[in-house]
């Protein structure tokens, strides 16, 4: 079952999920990932085990949901003056969120939900660079396609932070905006 397939309309549906990820954010505080059960979220969040499972499927689908809540940014990318700039904050800020063990864990929790969650995290990133491309084009910067940003940025910094497990360093983001720049603009 897709995440929030089946939530009902209106005010009792939002208080269930804000219950629901708040036990949820609750408990990860609490003990290790290793030990959440569906019963013990309902029980803490003050709903049936079946609601639960109505709602999300699993418990995959339900830490995946809570983890793109995590990772929804809470304003818009910052604003530098440039394209280069835009992008290189949004690096930098994306590689300390997501390196860090909570940052790591929303990933995998994301990437244990499967497609309904990541392709919405993919969702999330596509916007922040649109707003940011938008700025530059109206600045008259030459910019790259959306896709060329989430290929030549985005993904190397997400596969180096899962798949490497040395530490990243800022020099590593500069370089990524280098190669998403190069050739763009004649």
């Amino acid at each position: 079952m897709a995440i929030n397939q089946g939530v009902r309309p209106g005010g009792r549906s939002a208080r269930v999920q804000a219950s629901v990820h708040n036990a949820v954010n609750q408990l990860l505080e609490e003990r290790e990932r290793g030990e959440l059960t569906v019963p013990l979220i309902a029980a803490r969040a003050g709903v049936t085990p079946s609601t639960i499972y109505r709602r999300w499927g699993d418990l995959n689908e339900l830490l995946g949901d809570v983890a793109l809540q995590r990772i929804r940014p809470d304003s818009g990318p910052t604003d530098t003056g440039s394209l280069s700039g835009d992008l290189l904050a949004w690096g930098i800020q994306y590689m300390e969120e997501t390196s860090s063990v909570p940052g790591r864990a929303a990933v995998l929790d994301l990437l244990a939900a499967g497609g309904g969650c990541s392709g919405r995290c993919l969702e999330i990133a596509t916007a922040q660079f649109g707003a940011i491309l938008e700025r530059a084009v109206a600045r008259g910067e030459p910019v790259p396609s959306n896709d060329r940003v989430v290929d030549r940025l985005m993904a190397p910094l997400v596969y180096r932070i899962l798949f490497s497990g040395e530490p990243l360093e800022v020099a590593y983001v500069e370089a990524l905006v280098e190669v998403t720049l190069e050739g763009i603009g004649g």
